[in-house]
C-alpha cells in the first residue's frame, strides 16, 4: 500500500504551467495530497478554478487569506515534499533573497521538508548570471534545482530552458517521498540504498571531426545511459551526467554537462568523477581520430585522388583514471568503484565475453558491462542483452530485455559491490 504523502505543488508564471496541471494529476492518481500554491500572475495562464478541481482543496495565493490558520507555516510544516514546477527566474530568485512577499515563497521559508524546483524559462534568461548565481545559491542551501531540458520553447526558440515532462518530475519526486516513507517506518523497511552517494555516468557516442561537414562517430543513441541515470535517481543517488551525442534529452533531475569530441569527454569525465562514489563510463568513445582536421570542406572531384584518412588513438579515459586512482591512493578523491561498459563482437577464434573478460583485466575497474553489438544489435533499440563481470570473482550476472531492465541490473550490481 502506498503511504499518502502531503506535497506543496507552487506554480510560478510561465507557459510551461500547463505541464505542472498534469503532473499534479500524477500525484492524485498515486494518492497523494497536493495543495497547490499558485502565484497570482501564474493565474493569468491557468486559473485558480482549475487547479481546485484537479487537487480537490482549496487554492490561494496571499498570506492574507485564511489567516486564522497562519497558512503559509501550516503548509511548509506539514509538507512532505515542496515542488516548484516551473520555477522561473523571478521565483528562483525571490527563494534565493529569502523574500516571503507572497504565499508560496512564505512557505518555502517555513519548510524542513525536501525542496525541489524544476526552472523553466527561456534559454538566454537561464544561462544569465543572475539567474546561474541563484540556482547556485538555492543549491548550496540543499535545494535540488534540476536542469531544464532543451528543446522547442515558446514561439519559434529552441534551447536549454524547456520544462521537462511532468513523468520525468514525478518519478524524480517520488524518489524523495520514498526516502522519506524509509526514514519515518512505513511501508518501506529501508531507506534508499543509493542515498547520499553520488554517481557519475557518461552516455552517448563521441564524434571526431574531419572537416567542417564530417566526423568519424559510431552509432551510440544514449539510451542505456539515459536508463542507467534514471534507475540510480530511482534509488536515491545524485547523478552527474555526463553527455556526448545522443539522440534523446538527458533526463530530469541530473547534473548536467556536454562533451562532442573524446578528448572533450576526458575532461568532463575528470571533472565529474573526483568526488564520486561511482563512475559509469556507458558512452561510446571513439578509439581513433582523423590525425588532421581539415578547414574547409574535402571536395570530392574527378581531378584529384581519393583521400586518404589517417587516424590516431584517442586516449583511453577509463584506464587512465584507473592508473590516476592507484597513483592518488586511498588520499584521492576518485571513485572506488569504476564501471566500464564493453561493446564487444566475436569472432571465430573468441567469444564475447572472452573479449569482455581481457578488457576487464586489462581496464583494471571493478566491474565491467558487456554486450554484444553489431547492425540490428543494441546501438540505436530500445533492447539490451547484457553480462556485468566483476573483478573480484563474482560470479557474473546476466541481463536482458528493455534498456530500463538492463540498467536496473548494472545498479543493483553497482549497489552489491559497494556493500560487500
Amino acid at each position: 500500500m502506498v503511504a499518502v504523502k502531503r506535497i506543496v505543488l507552487g506554480v510560478s508564471a510561465g507557459i510551461a504551467v500547463y505541464k505542472a496541471a498534469l503532473l499534479l494529476r500524477l500525484f492524485k492518481e498515486a494518492g497523494h495530497h497536493v495543495d497547490v500554491i499558485p502565484t497570482e500572475a501564474s493565474l493569468e495562464f491557468v486559473g485558480l478554478a482549475t487547479w481546485e478541481a484537479l487537487s480537490g482543496n482549496p487554492v490561494r495565493t496571499s498570506v492574507f487569506e485564511a489567516v486564522d490558520t497562519v497558512n503559509h507555516v501550516r503548509l511548509g510544516q506539514e509538507a512532505d515534499l515542496v515542488l516548484i514546477v516551473p520555477a522561473t527566474a523571478d521565483v528562483m530568485a525571490r527563494a534565493a533573497a529569502g523574500m516571503a512577499n507572497d504565499l508560496l515563497t512564505g512557505t518555502l521559508l517555513a519548510t524542513h521538508a525536501p525542496v525541489l524546483m524544476a526552472p523553466a524559462m527561456h534559454t538566454e534568461m537561464w544561462e544569465h548570471p543572475a539567474t546561474q548565481a541563484n540556482v547556485a545559491t538555492l543549491r548550496a542551501r540543499g535545494v535540488h534545482v534540476i536542469d531544464p531540458a532543451v528543446g522547442r520553447l515558446t514561439g519559434k526558440d529552441s534551447g536549454a530552458g524547456r520544462l521537462p515532462e511532468p513523468a520525468e518530475i514525478f518519478a524524480l519526486a517520488s524518489t524523495y517521498l520514498n526516502d522519506a516513507a524509509a526514514s519515518e517506518g512505513s511501508s518501506f523497511d529501508t531507506a534508499l540504498p543509493l542515498a547520499g552517494k553520488i554517481i557519475a555516468i557518461s552516455a552517448g557516442g563521441t564524434r571526431e571531426p574531419l572537416d567542417p561537414v564530417r566526423f568519424l562517430g559510431n552509432r551510440s543513441s544514449g539510451r542505456q545511459g539515459i536508463a542507467l541515470a534514471k534507475a540510480a535517481l530511482a534509488q536515491g543517488a545524485q547523478v552527474r551526467f555526463i553527455a556526448a551525442h545522443m539522440d534523446q534529452p538527458a533526463p530530469a533531475g541530473v547534473e548536467l554537462s556536454h562533451a562532442s569530441t573524446a578528448r572533450e569527454l576526458q575532461v568532463a569525465v575528470n571533472q565529474a568523477a573526483h568526488g564520486a562514489d561511482v563512475l559509469i563510463m556507458s558512452a561510446a568513445v571513439a578509439d581513433f581520430r582523423p590525425a588532421e582536421y581539415l578547414d574547409s570542406k574535402i571536395k570530392k572531384s574527378d581531378e584529384h585522388a581519393d583521400p586518404v584518412i589517417t587516424l590516431v588513438r584517442n586516449p583511453d579515459i577509463l584506464a587512465m583514471l584507473v592508473a590516476e586512482r592507484a597513483t592518488e591512493g586511498d588520499s584521492g578523491t576518485l571513485p572506488q568503484l569504476i564501471v566500464g561498459f564493453a561493446a564487444e563482437t566475436g569472432d571465430a577464434e573468441h567469444s564475447v565475453l572472452d573479449y569482455g573478460a581481457a578488457k576487464l583485466a586489462r581496464k583494471g575497474c571493478e566491474l565491467l558491462v558487456v554486450n554484444e553489438v553489431g547492425e540490428n544489435l543494441t546501438f540505436g533499440t530500445d533492447e539490451n542483452s547484457i553480462t556485468i563481470l566483476a573483478a573480484d570473482g563474482s560470479a557474473p550476472v546476466h541481463a536482458a530485455g528493455s534498456k530500463d531492465d538492463a540498467a536496473r541490473a548494472v545498479i543493483d550490481a553497482v549497489i552489491a559491490a559497494l556493500t560487500r
